[in-house]
């Protein structure tokens, strides 16, 4: 079982929203038949939620070694048409999940620098 303290709460209403490793994230059981996905509760305001919530595999209907091969090949500046060729999915496909990730990508580079030590240093001076 992976680590609790990887995962953060999604509520933005939350008082340890986007803070990883508080101790407030706990296993409530699964969401896929095949026990793969867990349910996931914050004891700080009692939301519940997907462990992709906040993740491109969040809502996806590929497996995820599918959506990780077409971020790889994106990733290593395979064309879209190209990419959805080489791995059987439609080129909307591949330009929704580049995008997506593009999108978590920012979100994630955004709470790193308001989260690290050396911005909050400079933000109270």
């Amino acid at each position: 079982m992976e680590d609790l303290n990887l995962f953060r709460c999604q509520n933005r209403r939350c008082l340890a929203y986007g803070i990883q490793g508080a101790g407030n994230i706990h296993a409530r059981g699964w969401i896929d038949k095949g026990k793969h996905i867990r349910l996931l509760e914050c004891l700080t305001c009692h939301k519940r939620f997907s462990q992709r919530k906040g993740t491109v595999f969040y809502r996806a209907h590929l497996p995820a070694e599918k959506v990780v091969d077409i971020l790889r090949h994106v990733q290593e500046g395979v064309g879209m048409r190209a990419t959805g060729r080489l791995l059987g999915t439609k080129e909307d496909t591949v330009i929704r999940y580049a995008k997506l990730s593009g999108v978590h990508a920012g979100i994630l580079h955004e709470q790193l620098v308001a989260f690290s030590p050396s911005h909050r240093r400079t933000a109270t001076g």
